[in-house]
């Protein structure tokens, strides 16, 4: 069997992140904290290497008055260097404000202006981007440091006063102190400055990493989302485990084999392009009808009691590095049929809930326990409970606890419209069932509402429509002069008679759904839908 702990971890209740970054460091000592690649040749960096890299970079930054409190964004491709600015940031008691790079100039500009940006650490690369966001649109920022100078900065730090060395590792950082302001992606609407403060994101790292275990990681999510910080930067402290940086998605398969990660976070179409490899790769060489036998062997075997799944499909996991136990999946919704495929095969997906506005984690599977379909249980550092529930317990998502940010950044008004008392109003929907699993259901803007009071999820419809419907690779649903419209994009490169079918195939699915949720009317479009930095489609309906 898996060596997974049964239960939950004691973990230190570190009050701030700049505890965890410390203490972790100390920890760690001469232990590998981070691998990765420049130009071919690998790095690595022990936890006391980053540490004094931090106290070198910081001591520099002090030097130049940017010493507590002052907002420094980041604006780059993922890096070592990114760690590493965002973890002085947060020891030296300044405000991280994580930018996303493929955000135009224009967009940047506006975000680093919103919260009155000090300075911006950024790439090469990004640097004819910030000349732009400075030069044309008005950002206003003192200061531009670029990551490929890092170890110029690093060398004036070290030759610094002691005064400023001293000022930056001792600088004050209390639990309730500001960490962050990350801007919100949104698929509707403006982006918002969300606040989060030390305890917040530090409480929701520590409840996270309670509930998992396994040994050292690779990270290719972009470093500026949260869910990669709980998932893979502050695990790193927490557990003294070492993660590579990928820092091209494009080698993933290539940088998995080689560093044989036993975790690692992805979005759902990660998990499901992993997924599509494995039918694929099964199917080229013949063996698919092997492995659905091997699936059957593989179940009864657990239900005597024995484990047989790595043996099993000893093939497919020495093509994911040998050592692969579980994948974090959050963010997006995922196909229960791809989560069971890939526990059957001996890979366990930790699904997960969260928002940006709760640090990001609200709920999560445990390797012992989770529901195929569910999106975890409540995690210790909040409470969640469903407001106005209908008759089958449907209602809005409502989250109260230590993860829950401050508040938007500069917005009153906002801030007060997302709050009910001490509750944040998530605006999505779900259920619990009897076992205390949560269950996603959409968007409470979303919600159609049709003329006889009935409320159809168009979430609901587009899960079922690309899961029941095997050539349909994105779907929209939403209402339109009153009636529920489907627009889709088929696989026309792997099923090239599609689009002859879907009227035949819709009729089908509609068949097998209540009547008030049929599909009226359908669209077929020839691209992809347009979608945020984060992979969602944006709803313009």
């Amino acid at each position: 069997m898996f060596d997974y702990f049964p239960t939950e971890k004691e973990i230190t209740d570190y009050k701030t992140l700049k505890e965890i970054i410390i203490d972790g460091g100390i920890k760690g000592g001469e232990k590998k904290q981070y691998v990765y690649e420049i130009k071919g040749q690998e790095v690595t960096k022990t936890f006391s290497d980053v540490m004094a890299d931090e106290k070198a970079f910081g001591a520099y930054l002090y030097s130049l008055g940017l010493n507590g409190g002052k907002k420094i964004a980041i604006l780059s491709e993922n890096s070592y260097e990114w760690c590493l600015a965002f973890f002085t940031i947060l020891v030296g008691g300044n405000v991280c404000v994580p930018l996303d790079s493929r955000l135009s100039p224009k967009e940047l500009a506006h975000q680093t202006n919103d919260c009155v940006c000090d300075a911006i650490i950024c790439s090469r690369s990004m640097l004819e981007v910030v000349n732009e966001m400075r030069d044309v649109h008005g950002a206003s920022l003192a200061f531009v440091f670029i990551t490929d100078e890092f170890e110029n900065y690093k060398n004036i730090g070290n030759a610094a006063d002691e005064a400023f060395k001293n000022a930056f590792i001792n600088a004050p950082v209390k639990e309730n102190d500001m960490a962050f302001i990350v801007y919100t992606s949104g698929t509707t609407g403006k982006t918002k400055g969300v606040m989060l403060s030390h305890y917040n994101v530090a409480s929701n790292a520590v409840s996270v990493c309670r509930y998992y275990d396994g040994g050292h990681g690779i990270g290719f999510l972009p470093l500026n989302h949260t869910y990669s910080w709980v998932a893979g930067l502050f695990y790193t402290f927490i557990a003294g485990e070492w993660g590579y940086i990928c820092t091209n998605l494009l080698h993933i398969y290539k940088d998995i084999k080689k560093y044989k990660p036993v975790n690692f976070a992805a979005v759902p179409m990660v998990v499901e392009m992993i997924y599509k490899k494995i039918i694929s790769d099964a199917k080229l060489k013949g063996k698919y009808e092997e492995l659905m036998n091997g699936i059957t062997v593989s179940r009864n075997f657990m239900m005597s009691g024995l484990d047989r799944r790595r043996e099993l499909f000893a093939d497919i996991h020495e093509q994911l590095g040998g050592n692969l136990k579980y994948i974090l999946c959050g963010g997006a919704y995922l196909k229960p049929e791809i989560e069971e495929f890939m526990y059957n095969i001996g890979i366990q997906i930790i699904t997960g809930y969260g928002l940006t506005e709760c640090s990001p984690c609200v709920t999560t599977s445990r390797t012992y326990d989770y529901q195929f379909g569910s999106v975890g249980l409540v995690l210790d550092c909040n409470e969640v409970r469903i407001n106005d529930p209908d008759e089958k317990g449907v209602g809005e998502i409502y989250v109260k606890g230590k993860n829950v940010m401050l508040g938007y950044y500069g917005d009153e008004a906002a801030t007060a419209s997302v709050f009910d008392g001490e509750w944040l109003k998530t605006g999505d929907l779900g259920y619990f069932d009897e076992e205390g699993f949560l269950f996603f259901t959409g968007r409470k803007k979303n919600l159609i509402i049709l003329s006889n009071g009935k409320n159809v999820s168009p979430e609901e419809l587009e899960d079922a429509l690309t899961s029941e419907i095997e050539y349909i690779k994105e779907a929209l649903v939403y209402e339109e002069n009153g009636k529920i419209t489907a627009e889709l994009f088929p696989d026309t490169e792997n099923f090239p008679d599609c689009e002859e079918q879907i009227k035949g195939d819709i009729e089908h699915f509609n068949a097998g759904i209540a009547e008030f949720k049929r599909l009226n009317e359908i669209k077929i479009r020839h691209s992809e839908f347009e979608k945020t930095t984060t992979l969602k489609i944006i709803r313009k309906y």
